[in-house]
């Protein structure tokens, strides 16, 4: 189903145009309300009537962490504190969180651009959808509720802490669709299995985000509850979840141009890439009002296919992300994303997809472990049969990322298990720089 097809399927030359004079008037807006802006594009050299349209993207400088942090809490706020209507944040989990402000107008954007989401996974105002992101400052909850209801949708805002109720609900209410991150859809999904419970509910979708997640993932979830999985990306800094969404073609996912500007740069010289280049993700503001970025680099790494869909839909879409340029681990020089751990080792028969990697220096020599928790159907005091298993998961590794890692098997449960995003590093090696 597609939600908003005037604006879904337009042609790629009135994309642009739209585009175009969106980017003019949104450069004005921050230029002219916002300080710190203004005072960046003076000292590029730029005044709002150097850019006329898309083709002058690149002439104006990019927004970072570095900017929100300095400008916290509302520094980049483009509307008057009586226009304001809303706050959110990122964890802040190293520093100051990230802010976000919002106009009545730009609640509304966001709850159509959910609703497009949510419609890509086949879900009608017919359907009971369950909220398990995180209410509060985090955009999850509130973003896929707003969504959700604009659809039609009944919802449960159920956020998390509770597995144990959010299965009852789910079951008792006859949910058919559940809004969480994908590890802890997996921790449903364990839960349901032990008590047997598979077969009573009657879920169809799951829309997943707020975490790097592989297909291996999607295969689980939808061989484990017999259902329809779809990946949605957002991030505080920009709007929340529903900047774009995968369709049932699973071809990448789809962002909603007519209001996120993307491109991608090489990281390094920080230069556009010509479309279909690998890169990091760069996002633009096109409609909001209350705190609109410029070239906002959000540290992904993936590339943009522009081609039509198969789904009919001509928005660009992003393909699967490989990791972030702020993230990713170089060990003895080999790049790894834990992304890659993961795929590996969910070919591995016998594990689960809980694993920790704990990263150290030992004698000026960086060293990779890998911890794993073994599934419990073949969680055994066999020695041998141990062996086994940690030969196969280190095999895998070895092909997946190059590498030798230690491999340490940890019995069921034996790792936390997030009830929201997950943490999959510890890297030690920080405590010395």
């Amino acid at each position: 189903m597609i939600w908003n097809e005037a604006k879904e399927c337009m042609s790629r030359d009135e994309l642009e145009a739209l585009q175009s004079a969106r980017l003019v008037k949104q450069v004005n807006r921050v230029y002219h309300n916002v300080e710190y802006y203004r005072k960046k594009m003076q000292a590029a050299g730029l005044e709002p009537g150097d850019i006329k349209g898309i083709e002058d993207l690149d002439k104006l400088p990019f927004t970072t962490y570095a900017d929100l942090r300095d400008t916290y809490p509302f520094g980049l706020a483009a509307a008057p504190r009586s226009e304001l209507v809303r706050v959110h944040a990122s964890s802040g989990t190293t520093g100051k969180p990230k802010i976000a402000v919002y106009t009545r107008r730009d609640i509304d954007i966001w709850a159509e651009c959910v609703a497009r989401c949510l419609s890509m996974a086949g879900i009608t105002k017919d359907d009971i959808i369950q909220v398990g992101y995180g209410y509060g400052l985090f955009t999850g909850g509130l973003g896929a509720h707003y969504g959700a209801e604009y659809l039609g949708a009944l919802v449960l805002p159920m956020s998390t802490g509770n597995t144990q109720k959010l299965i009852d609900m789910m079951i008792d209410c006859d949910v058919t669709s559940i809004a969480c991150t994908p590890s802890y859809l997996l921790h449903v999904a364990e839960d349901l299995e032990k008590a047997g419970l598979v077969d009573k509910i009657k879920l169809k979708s799951a829309i997943c985000g707020a975490e790097p997640w592989t297909d291996e993932m999607r295969d689980q979830m939808e061989s484990r509850l017999h259902i329809k999985a779809y990946d949605i990306y957002g991030l505080t800094e920009m709007m929340g979840p529903g900047v774009a969404c995968d369709c049932e073609y699973h071809k990448g996912l789809h962002i909603w141009e007519d209001h996120f500007l993307p491109e991608i740069i090489d990281p390094a010289t920080q230069k556009q890439l010509p479309k279909g280049s690998d890169g990091e993700l760069v996002i633009t503001n096109l409609t909001k009002e209350g705190m609109p970025l410029i070239r906002y680099r959000t540290k992904d790494l993936t590339s943009i296919e522009y081609d039509k869909c198969e789904c009919g839909r001509t928005m660009a879409r992003i393909q699967r992300f490989r990791g972030r340029s702020d993230d990713m681990l170089i060990i003895r020089g080999v790049n790894v994303f834990p992304s890659q751990v993961e795929a590996a080792l969910l070919t591995v028969e016998g594990t689960t997809p809980h694993y920790m990697l704990v990263v150290d220096r030992v004698d000026n020599t960086d060293t990779l472990e890998v911890q794993v928790e073994v599934a419990e159907n073949v969680f055994t005091d066999e020695i041998k049969s141990l062996e086994k298993l940690s030969k196969a998961v280190h095999d895998k590794l070895k092909m997946a990322i190059g590498l030798n890692a230690k491999v340490k098997l940890v019995e069921p449960n034996g790792l936390e298990h997030f009830d929201g995003k997950s943490k999959h590093v510890t890297d030690k090696r920080k405590l010395y720089q």
